[in-house]
């Protein structure tokens, strides 16, 4: 027996299994499989690409949609385009589209602001998260973070409330804005408003201490 045979470990009579490539780009064969980037169900025959996961528990792929992964996970796409990881005839979106989403994505996350932030409400149609009332139109409005569970992960996502509202809202069991340091995050974090305005939500909002 060849000890540098790969065939030598299975057992006798069978063949051993294919290995499997590092990537696969394929339209999803049912709608069985989620996205691991955005959590979403892929839809039977959405493009998905799979990465090759060897685990305790055996050898098998993570599947994305290819969108997600190319602005999350860009190098693995490339890597994938590359060695042309589909079957002959699947119909691929571009490489340079798939960067162009990545580039889109990036330029938001770094314009994303990130609360707690004071800004003008851009319509009257929107409810203050903590009193329920609506938030008129240019008006001031404060953005806090509440906890929010997706599955098994915790996260902070942002509410706007009123600046009236901020200090009965911040003391709530699921807000993880924190206190502490308020003043200051605000004024940081408040992009694009003049002082006077940021220094009118902070006197309305009141001494958190």
């Amino acid at each position: 027996m060849n000890a540098d045979d790969p065939t030598t470990d299975a057992p006798q009579g069978e063949a051993p299994e294919p290995e499997l490539p590092q990537y696969n780009i394929e339209q999803a064969r049912s709608s069985r499989s989620r996205c691991r980037t955005c959590k979403r169900k892929i839809e039977k025959d959405v493009i998905r690409i799979g990465i090759l996961l060897e685990g305790p528990y055996g050898t098998g792929y993570l599947w994305h949609h290819l969108n997600c992964a190319a602005k999350r996970r860009a190098d693995d796409v490339e890597a994938a385009y590359e060695a042309q990881a589909w079957t002959e005839g699947l119909e691929v979106p571009s490489l340079e589209s798939l960067r162009a989403l990545r580039e889109k994505a990036e330029q938001a996350k770094a314009e994303r602001k990130e609360a707690p932030y004071v800004e003008r409400a851009p319509s009257g149609r929107a409810k203050c998260k903590h009193c329920e009332e609506l938030i008129e139109k240019d008006s001031l409005r404060v953005a806090l973070l509440r906890e929010v569970t997706f599955g098994q992960q915790v996260r902070g996502t942002p509410i706007n409330v009123h600046p009236r509202c901020v200090a009965a809202e911040i003391r709530a069991e699921d807000c993880v804005t924190e206190i502490d340091g308020f003043d200051e995050a605000l004024r940081a974090n408040s992009r694009g408003m003049d002082d006077a305005a940021i220094q009118a939500a902070l006197t309305e909002i009141g001494d958190l201490g």
